[in-house]
């Protein structure tokens, strides 16, 4: 008679368990730099937009007689969006050779919305002062953050 030996097949539970622990410590290690990357892009986001706008709004003021477009509920956006005269009024005649400055309506990444406030007081969008041209995140934690680097 032969001798058959038995032919091992499969894994056994202490093996499985094994690697479940090893994939265990794995995510743990893994998942918290995911959430602070999340957090850099949204910061990245909120400087690049904030760049964008804050540049545009000195355009704007260069080419409108030293003055930066007015903060009435839209109206910031009304005169960075479209083309306007030297006396900064949208108009569609010919006289209206200045901008359009945006391309859009900015959305601040913090808090996704594009809502403005005049100064700024921590509830969402954006802050912006007609005076003094200062366009900040109008977000309590960006407020925060701002204190701290004083570029938000």
């Amino acid at each position: 008679m032969r001798n058959r030996s038995r032919v091992r097949m499969g894994f056994t539970l202490v093996e499985v368990l094994m690697v479940a622990v090893i994939l265990a410590i794995l995510a743990v290690i893994v998942v918290p730099q995911f959430s602070d990357a999340s957090t850099d892009d949204k910061t990245s986001a909120l400087r690049a937009t904030l760049q964008t706008v804050r540049s545009q709004l000195e355009l704007y003021k260069a080419q409108h007689n030293g003055v930066y477009p007015p903060a009435a509920a839209a109206g910031v956006w009304t005169e960075m969006t479209q083309k306007t005269n030297v006396a900064g009024v949208v108009t569609g005649g010919a006289d209206a050779k200045y901008g359009p400055y945006l391309q859009t309506v900015p959305i601040n990444p913090v808090d996704d919305t594009t809502d403005m406030a005049t100064a700024q007081d921590g509830t969402n969008g954006w802050a912006y002062d007609p005076g003094t041209g200062v366009f900040k995140s109008n977000d309590s934690t960006v407020m925060a953050a701002d204190s701290k680097t004083k570029n938000l």
